[in-house]
């Protein structure tokens, strides 16, 4: 068994849920199904010229005037209303196929899909026949012709997929936060490293015209010596009553979605809205599949701050927090509130707590203060502060463009394993603090608790309950 494997199955305890998705039988069973059932949409994909192979990729190739071909895994909200469009108007790329295991999402989104193509002079000649949709992810990794994939499932399922993904040689944008785990961090690296996959986190903070330019700032000194760093998120999440145990929607595979995580009684609020693609679903605040605004929020705000100050490939080396957790009898029980304390190690200190979205730096010679709106800047002067040519720069271009950019052309992305895995893990270390009421000494070289016996529990399994 694979290591990245071993880090998620803790939580299944002796239900065996990859019997279900990679048993050779079971999978051949389910291609019948699918073909039986015609669940393919329209008619086999026709390739354009110049369609990007993964046998070409894996070789290195540069193949700039190329395209590349796409599945997007986990079609709800996210993907509906952000990534298919993202994707779809790039015109070095091709959405070639769709995968969930909720088969009205699935329809919606093929819908989408063709709809946008269809609409779009610009987009003729990468415009497929049709877009093939699969409910095991597995089935869509057979494909050669895929050259990479965008991962919008649940946050439980995040780590196992996009392994799975670059092991069977697909480039992976990976939704955040791309991890639950510090363990799970490291052996995302480890397998983007080992795979020579592209890798990036799908945030796209860093793809904000104030972000870039805060980055550019205090990377070139403008602000000084760095005096105070407030990161905050809004304070947005909420209790809810026990709920009652439901009958599964027939469109959904419940067995499926639940994956890697504790099993539980289907409860409309545990999963998401059926036969709806706007409401925020349930597992959004519950502890089983994600860690709520701690890491929700904070892989954007926090990880602008760490950006801008260049701690975005490292660990803080201590960390203490306090929060408010719901009531224990409360359904959904991620953190109501919170407010938690870094040091680094060249002395710098972050506040990052719930209060609204916007990070601010003081320096010796000014501030700034970003929004997803804009920037705020004392100087004024700052807001229109020019870079230089020799100067550190970043690109600005939205996160698909840099994602396709780099598999075309075999170079690191914005937003890379060790950039998602460091930022991410220190959301969780602030909720592992949080959690334990420990201050935490971290070790960044060795990734792991100096002499905190409660918090190391959580290094390789997520937090699953609030008390």
């Amino acid at each position: 068994m694979e290591s990245g494997v071993q880090m998620i199955l803790f939580t299944v305890k002796k239900y065996d849920w990859r019997a279900i998705v990679t048993n050779k039988k079971t999978c051949q069973m389910r291609r019948n199904f699918l073909k039986t059932a015609a669940v393919v949409i329209g008619v086999p994909l026709v390739v354009p010229p110049g369609v990007i192979t993964s046998c070409a990729m894996s070789q290195g190739t540069t193949l700039p005037n190329s395209f590349v071909r796409m599945g997007l895994i986990g079609t709800g909200r996210q993907c509906y209303f952000h990534n298919i469009p993202g994707f779809v108007r790039n015109q070095r790329n091709q959405v070639a196929a769709l995968c969930d295991v909720d088969s009205w999402r699935l329809e919606e989104c093929g819908k989408k899909v063709l709809e946008l193509y269809e609409t779009s002079v610009s987009l003729a000649r990468v415009r497929p026949k049709n877009i093939d949709t699969y409910v095991d992810y597995h089935e869509l990794l057979d494909r050669q012709d895929i050259d990479a994939v965008m991962i919008s499932t649940p946050d439980h399922w995040h780590t196992a997929q996009a392994i799975d993904d670059m092991r069977a040689g697909k480039h992976v944008a990976l939704e955040k936060p791309v991890i639950r785990t510090i363990a799970e961090g490291k052996e995302l690296v480890k397998v983007s490293a080992e795979t020579k996959r592209i890798f990036r986190a799908d945030s796209e903070f860093r793809s904000g015209k104030a972000a870039h330019h805060a980055a550019e700032l205090v990377r070139n000194g403008r602000l000084g010596k760095i005096h105070r760093v407030v990161v905050t998120v809004p304070e947005s999440d909420v209790p809810l009553a026990a709920q009652p145990d439901m009958p599964i929607p027939k469109e959904l595979d419940y067995e499926r979605w639940q994956g890697p995580a504790i099993r539980a009684p289907y409860t409309l609020h545990r999963v998401h809205s059926p036969h709806d693609l706007n409401t925020r679903p349930g597992w959004m605040r519950h502890l089983y599949y994600c860690d709520g605004m701690i890491t929700n929020w904070g892989t954007h705000l926090l990880n602008g701050a760490l950006w801008a100050l260049g701690l975005d490939r490292t660990f803080p080396v201590e960390i203490e927090g306090k929060g408010v957790y719901p009531q224990p009898d409360s359904f959904w029980n991620v953190l109501l509130k919170f407010e938690v304390k870094y040091r680094y190690e060249n002395g710098v200190e972050i506040v990052y707590k719930t209060e609204r979205p916007y990070y601010r730096i003081e320096g010796e010679k000014g501030w700034i203060e970003v929004t997803f709106e804009g920037m705020k800047a004392e100087p004024e002067s700052l807001l229109t502060e020019q870079i230089g040519e020799e100067e550190i720069r970043f690109p600005l271009r939205s996160e698909k463009e840099d994602f396709i950019d780099s598999v075309i052309n075999n170079t690191e992305t914005l937003e890379p394993a060790v950039v998602g895995h460091c930022v991410t893990s220190t959301c969780l270390l602030g909720h592992i603090a949080v959690r334990t009421g420990e201050k935490i000494r971290f070790d960044p070289e060795k990734q792991t608790m100096m002499d905190s016996s409660k918090s190391a529990e959580y290094l390789d399994k997520p937090l699953t309950t609030s008390h």
